[in-house]
């Protein structure tokens, strides 16, 4: 009998055990938690409390957003206009304290600056004997470097107006040995028909004493370049006229680059029977007609004056 009611008590105690611990379970999974948007404001409050500058700047705001932010945790079930209010509220209260601790810290920034404001005035009171000193030593030498300067710079111009002048003489000299003529294309160089032999693209030996100054004003001026242009009269077919001048054009090329010119800097077009200078009703016209223009190109500079004259 004793050994029966044993049992039972141990059983008995087991079983309220058991039922202590499901309890438990069933009390931390029901557990309420603190409502949504509280950790957000308690972020905002953990910044402000560890921000070194502001931390202990608005003691009295910063203990009552706490106390705002700790209610605010509290759960409040299913009321959730009661739940917003009080995150609203700790909301704000975290604002205000930031606000204060930024303007009292501001407050003491301004106020160390102008102690450091003051102190600089002394100084600057201090150093301006000196500075005035400096000021007349340093004005009385400069007024020497600038005279100087002055007459180095005279100088200067006199020899760089010495050597446009020469440049522009040279520039000159040389046009007039080509016999060139100064338009806004360039300078343009006329070799008339007795280049070439009637009909026929090939140079004649006579031809070459033109090309031959044109050359050494190329090698004088390497960043001028050079146009070609093959004209004719009007007699024979369009077609035919077209092909001698372009050939025509073709024959001052290559002659250039065999003396030494780079092909880059020359270009050749035949013009055909297109642009006369002259009519074509006479012999002489017809003459004036077959030509082979090369245009010399303006340098990113313009012409000297003396040139365009």
């Amino acid at each position: 009998m004793n050994t029966s009611n044993t049992n039972h008590a141990r059983v008995a105690r087991r079983l309220a055990v058991a039922a202590a611990v499901s309890l438990a379970v069933a009390s931390c999974a029901t557990a309420p938690q603190s409502p949504e948007g509280a950790a957000d404001v308690r972020s905002k409050l953990s910044v402000l409390q560890s921000d070194p500058r502001l931390a202990d700047k608005a003691p009295v705001e910063i203990r009552e957003a706490e106390a705002a932010v700790l209610l605010a945790e509290q759960p409040v079930g299913k009321d959730v206009a009661l739940s917003e209010h009080r995150i609203y509220m700790a909301d704000h209260k975290v604002e205000i304290a930031m606000a204060k601790a930024s303007t009292r810290y501001a407050e003491d920034q301004r106020a160390n600056l102008s102690q450091k404001r003051d102190e600089m005035r002394l100084d600057a009171r201090t150093l301006e004997a000196d500075e005035a000193h400096r000021q007349a030593a340093a004005s009385k030498s400069e007024a020497a470097t600038a005279q100087r300067k002055t007459e180095d710079a005279r100088a200067l111009a006199v020899v760089a107006a010495a050597d446009a002048a020469s440049k522009a003489d040279e520039l000159q000299r040389q046009i007039d040995v080509l016999q060139a003529e100064a338009t806004d294309r360039g300078l343009v160089l006329t070799l008339g028909n007795v280049v070439f032999a009637t009909g026929r693209s090939d140079l004649k030996p006579s031809g070459t004493a033109s090309l031959d100054k044109l050359v050494a004003f190329l090698n004088q001026y390497p960043d001028r370049t050079v146009v070609i242009e093959g004209h004719t009269d009007d007699v024979g077919s369009v077609e035919m006229n077209q092909t001698l001048s372009q050939h025509r054009a073709d024959s001052v090329k290559s002659y250039l680059m065999s003396q030494g010119i780079q092909s880059g800097r020359l270009q050749a077009s035949g013009i055909g029977e297109t642009r006369p200078i002259a009519d074509n009703l006479s012999e002489s016209g017809r003459q004036q007609n077959r030509r082979v223009e090369i245009i010399i190109t303006n340098p990113p500079s313009a012409i000297p004056a003396a040139s365009a004259n």
